[in-house]
């Protein structure tokens, strides 16, 4: 398994319960492909650089998991179908 890195932007306007939810869901994606969450690093609300979405603020999350290229793929998947997602990227920790 390889350590990977996710951080994803999600719309400020999410309700404090919303963004617990999808930072759970993420965290299960990864928990139910046999993988392992290392830390969930919660950035807070942040000025975004340009608008996305016409959205100027957005709720930044970095988790760092290790699993297999499976659990990446669906990651990526549901990241993209949910549209309270603004951005996301998952690279490899060297």
């Amino acid at each position: 398994m390889k350590t990977y890195e996710m951080l994803y932007i999600l719309d400020a306007a999410v309700s404090d319960e919303g963004k617990e939810a999808f930072v759970k869901k993420f965290e299960d994606i990864v928990v139910s492909s046999n993988g392992k969450v290392v830390s969930t690093d919660k950035w807070g609300v942040k000025k975004l650089a340009y608008p996305i979405k016409y959205k100027h603020d957005g709720f930044y999350v970095l988790m760092t998991f290790e699993a297999d290229s499976s659990a990446v793929k669906e990651l990526d998947r549901v990241a993209g179908l949910s549209s309270e997602v603004l951005r996301r990227v998952i690279t490899v920790k060297n």
